[in-house]
């Protein structure tokens, strides 16, 4: 289904080890860089396709463990882990987390959906590959137009073929509710986003409308089209796909007009 619960611009996503001597793209070749869950889970997709398409990273120029960020744990277990054969992948030690190896540099970068604690707590050992990420990620826009989604709504072909109709109810649904709440973001500029407890909130929602046209978290395919077929690019690209797909090899047929 075309509809994209989450989106997060992904320079603001990559971490480093201030020893590392890590200092711009780069320097990640030949580096140990961490990744959660496994490699080429979708936020670590659009973090290396972006750096490949803007800086030349090559994935294959370093090393990568696998591991669990705050907590120990093995690589997800409930999908297939498929990468080229030439790329160097590992699994972090046992008892050890992502956020604690970045800490001590036992790895020197983390590519990661979520901010490592380490980073919150603001260790001097830790820091942002792009530390001015909002302006990166604001021109990225601009030039590309791509707003990187991550996660989508599946729903079974079995449910599509007896119930006829389905999948258009199913994505206005979520179309609403999407709505429902970009409405509240809107309405409250009223009242100055008093409801978020973050100063100058209503400052950044005046600057977004300016960026982004009236929708700025679009469903359907043709608001979508340039994003998605970046991300099977680069899933192609860096080997987790045998072929590369369309979008219409993926999407609910009766849908592929949104």
């Amino acid at each position: 289904m075309p509809i994209f619960p989450n989106r997060v611009f992904r320079h603001s996503s990559v971490f480093v080890n201030t020893h590392s001597g890590i200092t711009e793209p780069g320097d990640l070749a030949g580096k140990t860089i961490g990744e959660f869950g496994f490699y080429g889970q979708d936020s670590g997709v659009w973090a290396k396709g972006i750096l490949a398409d803007e800086y030349g990273f090559k994935p294959r120029a370093s090393r990568w463990v696998i591991g669990g960020l705050e907590y120990p744990a093995a690589p997800l277990d409930f999908i297939p882990h498929p990468h080229p054969a030439e790329v160097d992948v590992s699994v972090a030690p046992e008892g050890k987390t992502l956020n604690s190896m970045l800490e001590a540099g036992e790895i020197d970068a983390l590519f990661s959906a979520n901010v490592p604690q380490c980073v919150l707590d603001g260790s001097p050992n830790v820091g942002r590959l792009f530390p001015d990420y909002e302006s990166l990620e604001r021109d990225y826009y601009r030039r590309t137009g791509i707003s990187p989604m991550m996660h989508t709504v599946v729903i079974r072909k079995d449910l599509l073929r007896d119930r006829p109709g389905l999948a258009h109810r199913v994505y206005r649904a979520f179309s609403q509710a999407k709505d429902a709440s970009a409405h509240r973001y809107r309405r409250d500029r009223r009242l100055y986003q008093v409801r978020t407890m973050v100063p100058w909130m209503n400052a950044l929602v005046e600057r977004d409308r300016e960026e982004f046209p009236e929708d700025w978290w679009p469903y359907g395919i043709s608001a979508n089209r340039a994003d998605l077929d970046a991300y099977l690019r680069y899933h192609y690209e860096q080997g987790l796909s045998t072929r590369r797909w369309r979008i219409e090899d993926l999407f609910v047929p009766d849908l592929l007009d949104t």
